[in-house]
């Protein structure tokens, strides 16, 4: 098995030296190279033979994005993985090229699955594929980058420990104070944030305010229900029916109607 050098570029020692003790276990991984920069990454370049790129994207003086543009013209640039906080759309975009993703923070096994697929690309790559591969990637990325992005998940403590609760499972969202009460799965968290608060760290593109007091997934909800007065409801796909605030009717209509 011939050994392939890395390069790893990320502006977070930390991150980097984790990188690189995870590298490390991997048998046919060569030489190990690290730079914080996108500039400091081009002079590693210059001297050391990488076969794989580990590429944070938001970096002090460019992206990962700007790195893979200045590598394009190149016979045989380097396998790009990049390490990532996107969310599902961005990671979408990763899926349909032959250059992976790794999400922060680092699984291990996910990280040996993405480095075994930029292996397998070394071996089998033809420079004139592997260039117009980069360019769609990049495309994509760019895209996805600019679309407006949220939390994809909270953790909240319950019963003495953390869970998980990703945004996707969220029907409704509560005030309860200074608090917030999540229904996510059948089931109810109570969570230190106000709605507010939640409202905004929440993908905007996903969720929706009908009222002073509840947020709504825009996904959750199955049908508007009109009552007395033209007073509108959300029913949401468990069955809940939910009041529309009066000074929130034209953007739910907006929003969900298209009007």
């Amino acid at each position: 098995m011939t050994p392939l050098n890395v390069l790893v570029v990320d502006d977070e020692p930390l991150a980097r030296r984790r990188v690189a003790r995870l590298l490390r276990a991997l048998p046919w991984v060569g030489a190990i190279e690290e730079a914080a920069h996108v500039p400091q990454a081009l002079e590693r370049l210059d001297r050391f033979d990488a076969h794989i790129l580990l590429l944070d994207i938001q970096m002090p003086g460019g992206t990962g994005f700007d790195l893979l543009a200045r590598l394009q013209g190149q016979p045989a640039p380097p396998v790009a993985v990049f390490i990532t906080a996107f969310d599902d759309q961005a990671l979408q975009a990763f899926d349909a090229s032959a250059t992976d993703y790794i999400t922060k923070p680092i699984e291990p096994g996910r990280f040996q699955l993405a480095l075994e697929r930029a292996r397998q690309a070394v071996a089998q790559r033809a420079s004139a594929q592997r260039i117009a591969q980069l360019q769609e990637v990049i495309a994509n990325l760019r895209t996805a980058a600019s679309q407006p992005r949220g939390l994809a998940e909270l953790w909240v403590k319950t019963q003495g420990q953390h869970v998980r609760i990703a945004a996707a499972s969220i029907t409704r969202i509560q005030a309860e104070r200074d608090y917030a009460r999540i229904h996510a799965d059948g089931r109810e968290y109570l969570y230190s944030a106000s709605l507010s608060e939640l409202a905004q760290r929440l993908p905007a593109q996903d969720f929706l305010r009908i009222h002073r007091s509840t947020l709504v997934r825009i996904g959750a909800v199955h049908r508007l229900a009109v009552g007395a007065f033209s007073s509108l409801a959300v029913v949401l796909a468990d069955g809940t029916v939910v009041r529309v605030g009066r000074t929130y009717t034209a953007e739910v209509r907006a929003r969900l109607l298209g009007r």
